[in-house]
């Protein structure tokens, strides 16, 4: 597993004192409230701030960091990707998994036959969509729903999915 997971991606500059404008990948946007610092992953290194301040604007985060005192020093996180550490994710409710998790385990039909692996997971609005991806590059879509999704397995890399009609 990921020791650290993504929680947004610093999107712009914001105000005149050195604010970042983030766009959150997290169900909860008020977690950022909970957080007391944060990485800055840019060109694959991280480098940790504290954070002192946080806002919301439209369904996006505005985060003061401590250090970045102007736009032009923002300017220069922009595109980075904010993480934190594994240990401080907040715990799930059963049923739910970090997007992290689910990416390439393999996936299988409730008939044993093998369909690829998670190659992305995006959302439609009504739920997830899971791009599998087989050895050839073709891809199937399956919605993260009940019918469809049936056991998820993190300790063996594998789910199970059961394929309604119409899907394939």
């Amino acid at each position: 597993m990921e020791k650290y997971l993504e929680i947004g991606q610093i999107v712009n500059t914001f105000g005149i004192k050195g604010q970042v404008k983030v766009k959150p990948f997290t169900d909860d946007i008020n977690r950022f409230d909970e957080l007391k610092e944060v990485y800055v992953e840019k060109k694959h290194e991280l480098k940790l701030f504290q954070i002192e301040k946080v806002n919301y604007s439209k369904n996006m985060v505005i985060l003061k960091l401590k250090g970045i005192e102007t736009p032009e020093q923002a300017e220069t996180l922009r595109n980075s990707y904010l993480k934190i550490n594994r240990k401080d994710a907040k715990k799930l409710p059963e049923g739910t998994y970090y997007i992290a998790d689910l990416i390439g385990l393999d996936v299988y039909t409730d008939e044993d036959k093998f369909l690829g692996k998670v190659d992305y997971i995006y959302n439609a609005g009504s739920s997830d969509i899971y791009v599998v991806k087989d050895e050839q590059g073709k891809e199937v879509l399956l919605p993260a729903i009940k019918d469809v999704l049936k056991q998820v397995d993190l300790e063996n890399g594998k789910i199970i999915v059961h394929i309604i009609e119409g899907l394939i």
